[in-house]
Order: structure tokens, then C-alpha cells, then sequence
């Protein structure tokens, strides 16, 4: 997986990508990430990357000369066998957007390059988004100063589904959202600490019963935190019975 990240401020991206799991996973080659700076396509004298809207309004739109132009590039530096077969998917990340999920982190894991278009000021002249633009992405319903974060949390979030990038990809399985569940609880040493102890199923060594209830315990922090994600019907037979047995939905 590469990820294209056209920007006006690459050393935030380069910043994150330097450290921790984003970091070993470019060294073993897992994935590859560049930065484009837009303002380095800007035709303008003094490399100026936005201006005044029409129709008037607050704030400033980012002129799409510089952006397109900076797309270009990117697409002439690709390989020939993706300028023939198939360009990469270009993302805009905008509050505008479709608001972003582990699905959709699974799906855009199995393309081989994508393209990320951050924002800035009021956002980019719409004819950005007719010409080059496939796909408007959302990390939620606020605004912020710029699609930087947005971007890393894409990177980041697909990246875990990248073959290789993750020591432990069996986790995967288990994480939040993955099976339509919170994640459960999770507990390390000390055994007590500050007088709140693990729970001793953990502690028992009987597998079975460390699977129910952490199975329990996932669809107990669903329906108490996340109520909308919560979907009886899909639950299995199993998970139905665990329920009634515990007396947390008598069906």
C-alpha cells in the first residue's frame, strides 16, 4: 500500500509517520507513504494557493490550479502499469464527506495506492472535486483547520489492515467494530491495584469460560455505549443463550 498525501503542510504528516507502528511499518517496506507539497505547484509569483470566493463570503477557498497541478505529478511518478491499468483512487477529506468506518478502513486496505487530498481554509473550489476527486471522506461531524489529521487517521486506520503491518494480525479479529461489537475489557499486572482487582475468570486459565465473558462483556459495553451498533438478531445462537443466562435480554 502507498499512500500520496497532497498537502500544505507535509511536516505534519512526516511528523506522525516517523514514530511508533507507522514507522516500522514503512521500514519493512509494509507500506510506503510521500508527501506533496501543493504550494510547490503554484503557478502564481509568489506561490499563492488561495483566494477570495465568488460571491463573496468569510474566509478564503483554496484556488484548484495548485492542487491539480500537484495531482499531475503524482500521477505522472506512478508506474506505468498503474497510468495503464488503473489510476488511484483520489480521497478529499472534507466534513462533507461520508463519514469514515472500519468497513470502509477494510475495503480501501485492498487498494494498491491511494491519493489524499487535504484542505484547508474554507475548503477547495469545487471544480477540484468534479475534475479529480472519487470519493469524500468525513472523520465525524465537526470542522478542523485542516484534512492533516483526517489523512493520518486514514493512513493509520488502513494501514492495520495491511498484511505485515500489525505483530499480532489475529487481534484484528477482536478489535472494536470488527465483528459489529465494542471491544472488551482488558486487564495486565498487577493483579490488585488500588484495591480494584482483575477479574478472576482471567486469572482461571479455562479458556471457555475467558471467551464467554469476554463475549458477555463486548455485548454489555455495546448496548451501554453504543446502542445504535447494537443488532440482536445478528448475534449468533450462542451469544443469544449467553444473554438469557445472564439475564440481559429475555427473548
Amino acid at each position: 500500500m502507498k499512500f500520496h498525501i497532497m498537502t500544505l503542510f507535509p511536516q505534519i504528516i512526516e511528523a506522525y509517520m516517523s514514530e511508533s507502528i507507522m514507522k516500522k511499518a514503512e521500514e519493512k517496506g509494509n507500506i510506503e507513504y510521500k508527501t506533496w507539497n501543493i504550494r510547490d505547484y503554484s503557478e502564481s509569483k509568489h506561490k499563492k494557493v488561495d483566494d477570495y470566493p465568488y460571491g463573496g463570503g468569510a474566509g478564503m477557498v483554496m484556488t484548484p490550479q495548485p492542487i491539480v497541478s500537484c495531482y499531475n505529478a503524482v500521477v505522472d511518478g506512478l508506474d506505468a502499469s498503474l497510468k495503464q491499468e488503473k489510476k488511484p483512487k483520489v480521497i478529499y477529506l472534507t466534513p462533507k464527506g461520508k463519514v469514515f468506518n472500519n468497513d470502509m478502513a477494510i475495503a480501501l486496505a485492498k487498494e494498491e495506492s491511494l491519493i489524499l487530498l487535504c484542505g484547508h481554509y474554507e475548503g477547495v473550489d469545487q471544480r477540484v472535486i468534479d475534475l479529480i476527486v472519487d470519493e469524500e471522506i468525513s472523520i465525524g461531524d465537526y470542522v478542523l483547520t485542516g484534512g492533516e489529521l483526517p489523512a493520518l487517521i486514514l493512513i493509520d486506520s488502513i494501514s492495520r489492515h495491511v498484511k505485515g503491518v500489525l505483530g499480532h494480525e489475529e487481534s484484528l479479529e477482536e478489535e472494536s467494530f470488527t465483528n459489529g461489537l465494542l471491544e472488551y475489557p482488558h486487564y495486565t499486572r498487577p493483579e490488585v491495584f488500588m484495591e480494584k482487582e482483575v477479574p478472576k475468570v482471567l486469572l482461571s486459565g479455562h479458556h471457555k469460560n475467558i471467551e464467554s465473558w469476554r463475549k458477555l462483556e463486548s455485548i454489555k459495553l455495546t448496548m451501554k455505549l453504543r446502542p445504535d451498533l447494537f443488532d440482536y438478531e445478528a448475534l449468533s445462537k450462542e451469544d443469544k443463550k449467553l444473554l438469557k443466562k445472564h439475564n440481559i435480554i429475555d427473548k
